[in-house]
């Protein structure tokens, strides 16, 4: 037994499947992309007509392409700068909380479970401008009712605010966890010391999770670039394109209306965008983080 194991082929033999199974769903279908986004292709005919960077040259100065382009910066600047606040300040409260902690754990993490469409739905009952949740509780305070998805200026919100409720939960195990880890001892002598909670919570709790926060954060910023589904759900992307965002605009080009090349070099960007976002991240701000061991 021992002999086999000192065999490299034996160890080939055992990555071999993972490794076709990666070279076919990642590595071949990003290759395959970077190729038709250089052609004008309907995603039919055998003969792809090769036209360089035309594609690449005609996203640049494609509005639609750079409005869809800014949705999935909102969907950036929702998440860092108040999913994550909210998601660290809920994070702390449970991590305080003396009784039923594993409830509020499920509470939280049960809608990062469930299926895109069902929350889609399930909010688009809650959006309804008629009979809607929302509309009526507003209504009590004597707000007209507002169209949550149908009007531009509440579209996107609604579609961020949904998105959110998804996946805070997921998030928040996460920090939990983290919070959790951290020794008891420290925490008692601080308060030994007479230091409040609040002054706990800054100067030991968070300096000490810094490092789940940027994965957070970084899982945040690569969910953004990649959301989709939520929009097609709720609005397809509109009202008149309004909450498009560049996966939904890279949909209706490719399958709707046939035009795979620039389908493919919309994916091409998404992907650069994205590799670029995060490489900014990891090297001015994650890389601060340091692994904190105690």
């Amino acid at each position: 037994m021992n002999k086999s194991l000192r065999n490299p082929l034996v160890y080939i033999l055992f990555i071999f499947p993972a490794l076709l199974l990666f070279f076919m769903f990642f590595i071949y279908p990003i290759f395959s992309s970077i190729y038709y986004s250089f052609t004008s292709w309907n995603g039919v005919s055998a003969n792809p007509k090769f036209i360089g960077f035309s594609n690449y040259l005609k996203a640049l100065e494609d509005e639609r392409f750079w409005e869809s382009a800014k949705n999935n910066g909102w969907f950036i600047v929702f998440s860092c700068f108040i999913q994550v606040p909210l998601i660290i300040f809920f994070s702390l409260l449970i991590a305080n909380v003396k009784k039923l902690k594993g409830l509020y754990k499920t509470a939280v993490f049960l809608p990062s479970i469930m299926s895109t469409a069902v929350i889609g739905i399930l909010w688009g009952f809650i959006y309804e401008p008629n009979i809607g949740l929302l509309n009526k509780l507003l209504g009590l305070i004597g707000i007209e009712p507002l169209y949550w998805l149908s009007d531009e200026k509440y579209a996107m919100f609604s579609i961020l605010l949904t998105n959110a409720w998804q996946w805070t939960g997921f998030y928040i195990i996460m920090v939990l966890a983290a919070i959790l880890s951290i020794p008891r001892d420290l925490d008692e002598a601080a308060e030994i010391d007479g230091a409040t909670r609040l002054q706990r919570a800054l100067s030991i709790t968070l300096p000490l999770i810094k490092p789940i926060i940027s994965v957070v954060i970084m899982l945040s910023i690569a969910g953004a670039m990649k959301a989709a589904d939520i929009v097609i759900v709720m609005t397809k992307g509109g009202p008149a394109g309004s909450t498009d965002v560049l996966a939904t605009y890279m949909i209706k080009y490719a399958i709707t209306n046939f035009k795979y090349g620039y389908g493919n070099t919309i994916a091409v960007l998404i992907f650069i965008f994205t590799l670029i976002l995060t490489a900014l991240y990891q090297l001015f701000i994650a890389r601060r983080s340091e692994r904190i061991e105690y």
